[in-house]
């Protein structure tokens, strides 16, 4: 199993990630998150939140087969 990331740590590989909040405010969702960005603090439980990476994928700018 993959390790949790918490709020506000730099993102190092995009992908689609599973988001675990603290509390009963929302079930477990997946989101897009792109590397070199932030992974953000909820509204509600603010950096209680974590992030797990379920699947990296490379940024279409990144890839070989496009142009950027």
């Amino acid at each position: 199993m993959a390790v949790p990331i918490k709020a506000g740590e730099k993102i190092k590989k995009s992908g689609i990630y599973s988001v675990l909040h603290e509390g009963k405010h929302a079930e477990s969702h997946d989101v897009t998150c792109i590397a070199g960005k932030t992974f953000p603090l909820c509204n509600d439980c603010g950096d209680a939140v974590q992030f797990v990476l379920m699947r990296h994928a490379k940024h279409v700018g990144r890839s070989e087969h496009f142009k950027a």
